[in-house]
């Protein structure tokens, strides 16, 4: 009587396990398959990379950014370049206070600041509206925006210029500007401690806009793709400590690159505990 009650248990532990549901596994180096995004991603519990909209930005519409020097165009003989804006209804070196970003992402001590972006390097982080910086001979294709305490670029018109200018013995390039153009900002450098844990994405466009029919960029990080179509700050989350990379590109509505000099572009940060 005893094997048999025993015999019945076991058989239903067997019956059991086998009708427990299976656990799907998850590629944690990410498919490099298209995630588009949509309004339906929100904050929560991350096992992989994610992407997530920044939609709660103060905005600072009437914020305007002009930059009187360098002139478009300019020869300048000195390696020494004078940069000088007029900046209205922007406060610089204030902290950017609103929106969950200025709580849970990176976010400059020295506060509010200018993004200046040459040839479309690193940018160089600007608190005051008028410097020198010594420049080497070349051409230089040069971008200048508005930009929250936590890195996050004032996209509308009126708070970015671009130009060209060259310096010293380089060459007398002109870059067609009127083109549609790609410039990287965010993330950059290194990332430590409660700052790995939601990374801004952000980028800049000259000349275009995006959408769901028309052009779009396409991010993608640590091997995962993400087709965005609509311009705004971006939160990375998932990233795993060490080195990651992030690359971006400007397609057209066929997912194709849109060619230009820097519409392709790619760099690597560093996580750390």
């Amino acid at each position: 009587m005893k094997k048999t009650v025993i015999s019945i248990f076991l058989l239903a532990a067997l019956v059991a396990c086998e009708n427990k549901p299976k656990e799907t596994p998850t590629d944690k180096n990410g498919d490099s398959s298209d995630v588009v995004l949509n309004d339906s991603t929100a904050l929560g519990v991350v096992k992989e990379i994610e992407l997530i909209p920044l939609k709660d930005s103060p905005e600072f519409a009437d914020a305007i950014l002009d930059l009187n020097s360098p002139d478009d165009g300019a020869v300048l003989k000195s390696n020494a370049v004078k940069f000088s804006y007029d900046i209205k209804n922007y406060q610089l070196a204030k902290p950017t206070t609103e929106g969950s970003c200025a709580i849970n992402c990176a976010n400059s001590d020295k506060g509010q600041h200018i993004h200046l972006i040459l040839n479309n390097q690193p940018y160089l982080a600007k608190y005051q509206p008028s410097f020198t910086d010594s420049l080497a001979d070349g051409h230089y294709i040069a971008l200048s925006f508005l930009s929250r305490s936590y890195h996050e670029s004032l996209k509308h018109f009126g708070a970015s210029d671009v130009r060209q200018f060259t310096v010293g013995k380089g060459p007398k390039e002109k870059v067609d500007l009127s083109k549609p153009m790609l410039f990287y900002s965010r993330p950059k450098g290194e990332y430590k401690g409660k700052d790995t844990e939601n990374v801004l994405l952000d980028f800049f466009l000259t000349n275009t806009t995006l959408s769901e029919t028309g052009n779009r960029v396409r991010a993608t990080i640590n091997g995962k793709s993400f087709i965005i179509t609509d311009w705004r700050g971006y939160v990375i989350k998932g990233l795993p400590l060490g080195e990651s990379t992030i690359k971006l590109e400007l397609l057209d509505a066929a997912e194709k690159e849109i060619p230009g000099k820097y519409n392709v572009v790619e760099r690597k940060i560093t996580l750390t505990k």
